[in-house]
Order: C-alpha cells, then structure tokens, then sequence
C-alpha cells in the first residue's frame, strides 16, 4: 500500500483512465448486492465548489445529530479522507485503513468477471463501490456524495432518487470529455436531476467567469432538465450575496442570505454562494435555522482560501481551473479585514499540465493580482507540468522574469517561506490540491 493509505489494486486501477459511462458500475454494484439502493442521498454536480458544498451539508447534518456519509474527491494527504462518516461526536470520521484493505478485496473480486472480459472497473469506480458499501455497513441516516467528472456519465449517478440534487457553479474544465461550451457542459452536470426530486442550481449570474451568453445557457439548460423532469428547481443567491460578505479579524466571514446573516470560517465571497447552496438543500432536507447555523460555523475543508498562519500571512489555495483562480483573486483584498488589500504577494505554484495554466494566470492578472515573484515547483503527480514549462507559461500572460525555478516542491516551499518570513511578503501556495494538501502536511517540518 503506497504511504498515502491507497491498496494497490485501485492505484493500479489509474493506468485504465477515465471511461464515462454506468455499465460497469452497474454491474458492479449488481455484484456486491446494489449497496447504494439502501440509502438516502445529497447528490452534488458542478465545476467548482462541490467539495465545499458537500462539506457544509454533511457538517450540518452530522451537527443535527444525523450519522453522515460523506464522499469527495480528490484527497489531500491520506485516501481514507475521501470516504467520511461524520457525527456530532467524530467530525474527522475517515475510513479506517483495515477496511479500506477489507473492502478493496470485496470489490476486486466482485470485478472479476469485467477484469476477465477487457472492460475493467475504473479507479473512480472501484472507490465509489467502496463507498457504497461502507456507508451500508455504517448505517449512515444521509449520504452526501459529490460526482467526479460531469454528472450524467459519472459513477455515482447510479443513485436513483437523492433527496436533493445540487448543482454547483459551472465553467469550463474536462472539455475534451464534457463538450467545448458550457451549454454542452451543463447539459453533462444536469445529468444527475432525477424526476421528482428537488434541484438546487447557484444562480448563474453568480458565475462570475461566465459570459452573458453563456449565463443564459446555463439558465435555459438547467430550467429545460428540470421540466422535463418534473422536477422543482430554485435558483440560489444575486450579487447582493457577494456583497454583504465581511470577514473579522480572525478570518471568520459572515454574509447576509435572504434576510439572515451566517457565519463561515472557509473564507472567500464565493464561499457565501456555496453556503446559500447547502442552506437551500438543508432546508428540503427539514434542518432548522439555528442547525444550519451550526453546522456552517463548524465546517472545516482544508486548502480552501485556508489562512495557515497570519503572521506572516500564508494562504493555502486548491485552485486549479480560471473559476477557482477568479474566485482566490475576488477574495483576497478581503482577508483579515482588509489588511491584504493592494498588497503584492509571493505565490509558489505547482499545476496538472491538463488543465487550463494559462486561463488560471490570466485570472489572477484581470484581477489586479500584484504578484511580485513565482516560485514554480512540481506537484507529486504523473499529470504534472514541470517548473520550466510552467515558468514559461506564466512569463507569457505576466511578462515578468521575478521566477524561481525547483523540481524539489519541498524546497521550493521552504525557499518560500524563508522569504516570507524575512520580508512579510503575503505567500500563497495554490495551483493544484495535490501540491497543497502534500505541502500543508508537511509545513510544520519546514520551520
């Protein structure tokens, strides 16, 4: 088993790709005894925003006193983070690593027949189906599961009847498997409305790096699944949400929704939409205010606009599509009351080279973002872009040679906060959630 907790049989699993489509995971599940048809359902679709989401309804409801299932991707330091049970009493609740072990056997030989036929079970696939079974075995009163890519062809879209469907905000990322406009995207995301069952979509006037056009696509999209599905459909928050978003000094950021003002320690005003999102589908889900209240306060989801220290200002970001770089950038004169606004920063950066690097540095420079030096590194993964190509990447849209180069992300993130430490320059360390949950895990040692 690899030191991030993952059996071999799903890391091995990564070299099949991604294979949309629900004919293996239904023959699957058909195998290990349909596990997913036993439980009750938050199901959550969208381009950014979904692990936030999830993370703030499944806290609600845990704080509620309900037993929770909580399922996201990817995971920042150990696999088990991907699988929750959460309660009022164990908020961490990670699937212990035995029955990791136990159940990644269940579901190997429960594969066997699609193994033996050339059409085997894909690593997502293998860990939703492990999933599935673990929160049968737990018992958990609601399951929250946010899909992986898309929605329509995603793996966890076996589950038949959610009590509400979420639609996150929506923007351009796996275009090459989900179509090459947003239209053709929302469509893929709409894939998980059911008949019947409620849908929760962020208003797409919230979808701040969306065109007009592309804004009413969304609207027409999701307005169009919804009735041919019979299903009711509420469209979530305006630009007043955005604005009423202050943070204290402690970093904790209130914002006024439909009257009431919330609290939230994931700070960022796109985190103000996320929230009015989980509220809305914790309403149908039947929680009271003060439970939502209480489950928004005590939310935690780590590299995530996450101030690690303030003194100096170290920032963790997970942002890794032009949406997560837009909304980082939205934010960040508004930390700590104000106190980093027009501030220059330091970023050290590390990104997957399939996705949109030029889209994410562009965002950060419409933005007014004064980023006084890069320092590049690359992140842990075979996806990864090296510091080199990177570097080329940001001196085309930034047109500035203050880069630091180092294949050695450690190094590169102690080069970093070496610097910081000596002159106060704000850090942030984004790019890729690979890089930053590996660096998080390890910063205490780089002091």
């Amino acid at each position: 088993m690899p030191d991030n907790g993952t059996p071999e049989f799903i890391s091995d699993s990564l070299k099949f790709g991604i294979k949309l489509g629900l004919d293996r995971m239904s023959v699957l599940l058909s195998r290990l005894g349909n596990p997913q048809n036993s439980l009750r359902y938050i199901h959550i679709a969208g381009t950014n925003g979904k692990g936030s989401v999830a993370a703030y309804c499944a806290y609600s409801l845990a704080m509620s006193g309900l037993k929770t299932g909580l399922f996201t991707s990817p995971f920042l330091v150990d696999f088990s983070e991907r699988i929750r049970v959460i309660s009022r009493d164990d908020t961490e609740g990670n699937i212990p690593a035995e029955d990791v072990a136990r159940l990644t056997a269940v579901v190997k030989e429960a594969a066997g027949p699609l193994i033996e036929s050339g059409d085997p079970p894909t690593e997502f696939e293998i860990v939703t189906a492990i999933c599935f079974l673990w929160f049968r075995e737990q018992a958990v009163d609601v399951a929250v599961m946010e899909t992986g890519l898309g929605g329509r062809f995603d793996s966890t879209n076996v589950i038949d009847r959610p009590e509400v469907t979420v639609i996150c905000s929506i923007g351009k990322d796996h275009e090459d498997r989900l179509g090459d406009t947003v239209a053709k995207i929302a469509y893929e995301k709409a894939g998980i409305i059911k008949p019947g069952c409620p849908i929760v979509c962020m208003s797409p006037d919230l979808m701040l790096t969306l065109d007009g056009s592309e804004r009413e696509d969304v609207w027409e999209v999701m307005s169009e699944t919804a009735r041919q599905n019979g299903s009711p459909l509420i469209f979530v928050g305006d630009s007043g949400l955005l604005d009423s978003c202050v943070m204290d000094s402690e970093g904790v950021m209130g914002f006024v929704y439909e009257g009431k003002r919330y609290q939230t320690r994931l700070n960022g005003v796109h985190q103000a939409a996320n929230a009015a999102l989980a509220i809305e589908a914790l309403k149908i889900m039947g929680l009271t205010d003060n439970e939502i209240r209480e489950g928004l306060i005590a939310t935690r989801w780590n590299c995530r606009f996450e101030i690690f220290s303030s003194d100096p200002v170290v920032i963790l970001d997970g942002g890794h599509n032009p949406q997560g770089a837009a909304s980082f950038a939205a934010t960040y004169s508004r930390v700590l009351a104000g106190s980093l606004k027009d501030r220059p920063l330091r970023m050290l950066i590390g990104a997957m080279a399939d996705k949109d690097i030029d889209g994410i540095i562009r965002a950060y420079l419409e933005a007014g973002l004064d980023i006084k030096e890069f320092i590049c590194v690359r992140p842990d993964n075979p996806r990864s872009i090296s510091p080199l190509e990177l570097s080329k990447k940001i001196k085309f849209v930034y047109n500035t040679s203050d880069i630091i180069l180092c294949d050695d992300r450690y190094e590169g993130a102690k080069t970093a906060l070496r610097k910081t430490s000596a002159d106060g320059m704000p850090l942030v360390i984004t790019g890729s959630l690979y890089l930053v949950g590996d660096i998080r895990s390890h910063m205490k040692g780089f002091a």
